[in-house]
């Protein structure tokens, strides 16, 4: 299916590998020029170079920097011609007992997953209404719909994103002029994010990582974690031509795990 992207540009933040490379992967075999970003210069260049090989087409511009200061934003934005599609993607605040948790603790997983993407969103969602198109992806979790006790900083700060989304994805200012707002929420992708929470919960359980891994996969109708590449195709779809009847949405990707109807 041609998704009628090609051509247009897209700002996908935390691109270099996991969920944000799926997504850079599957926009640019549509055809869509990219501004990547990473805080890692080697592994979003390693990014960059392969989305290049692989499809020489279209343009691929790197920003190495943190996406969650005002500095990384700017340039993020600068570098990018116009953004036609937003995919908002920050890694996740770390794993925990609330107890242990300080202020500032809060406060960065607020600026990471919540104020930060609104911030992009606030800078480029006018431009999109004024051309008549526009995509706006967040990544948010499966938590924000089944929350993970030890994830609470992440439960809080992506929850908060998730009610703001709600109300600006309804603007008229906006989707009737074909701009959407969704959230994806990953259930467990192997990437190192999903190590990372392995590695929290074995710490706090004294559990073994492989036993944890085959518990949490055995929950998993699917029967198997998801990979990058599956997500990313999802994605791709969401900022299509064909998605500008769905906007704000909290669409679930988890192989049938979340066990509610709604």
């Amino acid at each position: 299916m041609d998704m009628g992207i090609a051509g247009r540009w897209a700002l996908v933040c935390a691109a270099s590998k996991g969920l944000g490379l799926g997504c850079a992967q599957a926009l640019a075999r549509e055809g869509v020029h990219l501004v990547i970003t990473a805080r890692g210069e080697p592994a979003l260049q390693a990014a960059a170079q392969a989305l290049r090989g692989q499809h020489p087409g279209i343009e691929v511009r790197t920003v190495c920097g943190d996406i969650t200061t005002e500095a990384g934003r700017a340039a993020a934005l600068a570098a990018c011609p116009q953004v036609d599609i937003l995919v908002n993607n920050a890694g996740g605040p770390p794993p925990g007992d609330f107890r242990q948790w300080e202020r500032a603790a809060w406060l960065a997983a607020l600026e990471a997953n919540m104020l930060t993407p609104i911030e992009l969103i606030k800078a480029t969602v006018d431009g999109m209404a004024a051309r008549g198109f526009g995509r706006v992806v967040n990544i948010t979790s499966g938590a924000v719909k089944a929350p993970i006790d030890i994830l609470g900083l992440s439960n809080g700060a992506r929850s908060g994103l998730t009610g703001f989304i709600a109300g600006l994805a309804r603007q008229p200012q906006l989707a009737g002029r074909n701009v959407t707002l969704n959230n994806l929420l990953p259930g467990a992708f192997d990437t190192e994010r999903l190590a990372k929470t392995f590695e929290g919960s074995a710490a706090k359980t004294g559990q073994p990582l492989p036993a944890l891994r085959a518990q949490r996969m055995g929950a998993i109708p699917a029967g198997r974690f998801g990979q990058p590449e599956e997500f990313g195709a999802f994605c791709a779809f969401l900022c299509s031509a064909q998605a500008g009847y769905i906007t704000g949405q909290n669409l679930l990707i988890d192989g049938g795990a979340y066990p509610g109807t709604f």
